[in-house]
């Protein structure tokens, strides 16, 4: 029975570990993307405090008009914290804001970053598979975030995701730069390496107790081939249950089965109920078409209604200790706007409570807390901080990244041992040919 499970995680592995290596590599890279993005260009993301009170958010989002007249700002991300600038995020291409829901529907259905997703929106799909825009599934209908000094209204950079070097290894991580195809070959790889890491265990288990030791420690005073075989083995014991929950993770963003599989287990509904609309005044009822231009195309707001300053106002007197405010402007006259604040001890980063506003009243109109989310976008939405080792800080993510660069290499290791076991086996035939 040992050799049929030698021989599945032999041939698996060969037929998947290409995949499986680059996957891995990509993956410890993502793990500090956060963290590398505002190391390498921290005037993007932070400044000085000073004694000047901070601009209104009219000012600043007139400083981003002017340093792209041509944009159309969809929604504001203010943070507590006073050493961080203000993001103001802008539509992407034409179709991305489609591509956008269903890349957001894949992080976990949680349109809380920036102003990817637009109250007044149609019903999206939850962890909805196979529909993100861009090379690899790489998110590609994110559009240009552009930050801006709160103190000065000075624009300090512009983040275009689809032209950073994360994006590339985003779109190799989930697609190996394939368009569909590459996505669906990194899934079914994903669910090869599940059983390689199954069977690998299989063939880990020890015949006796005393060979427990042996397969806890490595030999690092052994020969090459002995090291080896120990970097395979017994490391791979230590990561696999790790490996395996990142790979099961994983296929959230390659099968939409899975995801529908998630909400199915929760009996929860996979289809987000439609956003609140607003009560358009009389008067602006008649000039709707005029309004949903101008909101579309100039304010930052509504052409009306509810400016970002006053909703900002509103939002800080809901929760007063939120760790940043994310106000989603509405894309149409009868659209709300949709506020998303993170609470200071929050699960992980996309945890937020949710707020629908009239944008002509600022009355409230829907509201959601983390909690009272379905079990199904609970679920869903932890599988990203664990899938990037994110769920416990940095202490988690020191151990996802030195967990997946052991899962580049034991491809490596592997391969080499059946290369040994192969010449050993030459070997063996020829002495038996020279005997004979």
């Amino acid at each position: 029975m040992k050799i049929f499970f030698r021989n599945l995680h032999l041939y698996l592995s060969l037929v998947s570990g290409l995949v499986v290596a680059v996957v891995c590599f990509t993956g410890g890279v993502l793990v500090f993307e956060k963290e590398l993005e505002q190391a390498w260009h921290p005037e993007r993301y932070f400044v000085a405090p000073t004694t000047t009170p901070r601009q209104p958010l009219t000012q600043l989002t007139a400083a981003v008009r002017v340093y792209k007249p041509d944009a159309r700002i969809t929604g504001l991300k203010v943070y507590a914290d006073p050493t961080r600038t203000v993001e103001i995020n802008l539509a992407g291409a034409p179709g991305g804001e489609r591509k956008s829901e269903a890349a957001r529907a894949e992080r976990g259905g949680q349109p809380n970053e920036g102003a990817r997703a637009k109250s007044g929106a149609g019903r999206g799909k939850e962890g909805k598979g196979g529909k993100e825009g861009g090379k690899g599934g790489g998110e590609g209908g994110r559009g240009p975030v552009v930050f801006v000094n709160p103190y000065t209204a000075a624009v300090t950079g512009e983040l275009n995701y689809r032209e950073t070097f994360f994006f590339s290894m985003m779109a190799l991580h989930r697609g190996m730069v394939g368009g569909a195809i590459g996505k669906l070959v990194v899934g079914v790889s994903t669910l090869l390496f599940l059983v390689i890491i199954g069977t690998g265990l299989v063939l880990w288990w020890p015949a006796s107790r005393k060979a427990v030791r042996q397969r806890l420690q490595v030999k690092w005073s052994g020969g090459w081939k002995r090291l080896n075989h120990d970097l395979h083995v017994v490391l791979g014991f230590y990561s696999a249950l790790l490996l395996f929950v990142f790979a099961f993770t994983g296929l959230a963003w390659s099968f939409e089965w899975f995801n529908k599989g998630i909400y199915a287990v929760t009996n929860s509904p996979m289809d987000r109920p439609e956003p609140p609309v607003s009560v358009v005044p009389a008067g602006a009822a008649a000039l709707m078409p005029a309004a949903s231009a101008a909101s579309a195309e100039s304010t930052p707001a509504t052409a009306t209604g509810l400016t970002a300053d006053a909703t900002l106002v509103q939002a800080r007197q809901l929760a007063p200790m939120a760790v940043y405010y994310s106000l989603q402007l509405p894309k149409d006259a009868a659209g709300s706007i949709k506020v998303a604040t993170l609470r200071p001890n929050a699960v992980y980063d996309n945890a937020t409570d949710e707020v629908y506003l009239d944008q002509y009243s600022g009355s409230v109109l829907k509201s959601q807390t983390y909690e009272q989310r379905n079990l199904g976008q609970r679920v869903r939405g932890l599988f990203k901080p664990v899938h990037t080792g994110a769920i416990f800080g940095w202490p988690s993510k020191i151990v996802s990244l030195v967990v997946c660069l052991l899962g580049v290499t034991f491809p490596i290791t592997g391969t080499i041992m059946w290369l040994n076991r192969l010449r050993k086996g030459r070997k063996k035939q020829r002495k038996l040919a020279t005997a004979a």
